[in-house]
C-alpha cells in the first residue's frame, strides 16, 4: 500500500482558473506560471490550458480549482479535479 501512495504523491498538482464548463464532465482550466527570461531577466508570464475530468459537474466558470495528474481518460484529458479552492463571485 505504501508504494501506491508514494507514486500517487509524485503526480503533478496544479492550481488554475476554470475558463469553460460547457462539456459534460469536462472543464477547461488555465494554469498561469512565470519564468525568468534567460538573457534579459524579466519575468515572463506563461499560460497553459488543461482539460480536466469533473465527474459531478460541480466547477463553474471563474472558479479557482486544484487539479491532479492521472492516467489518460480520453484523447486530451490527463487531469482530474481535486477540489474547488475558491468559488467565483456571481452578480
Amino acid at each position: 500500500m505504501s508504494e501506491t501512495q508514494e507514486t500517487r504523491n509524485r503526480r503533478k498538482v496544479y492550481q488554475g482558473r476554470v475558463t469553460s464548463d460547457k462539456m459534460d464532465k469536462t472543464i477547461v482550466v488555465v494554469v498561469e506560471t512565470t519564468k525568468q527570461h534567460p538573457v534579459y531577466g524579466k519575468r515572463v508570464r506563461y499560460s497553459k490550458k488543461y482539460y480536466v475530468q469533473d465527474e459531478n459537474n460541480e466547477a463553474k466558470v471563474g472558479d479557482i480549482v486544484r487539479i491532479m495528474e492521472t492516467r489518460p481518460l480520453s484523447k486530451t484529458k490527463r487531469f482530474r479535479l481535486l477540489e474547488i479552492v475558491e468559488k467565483a463571485v456571481t452578480i
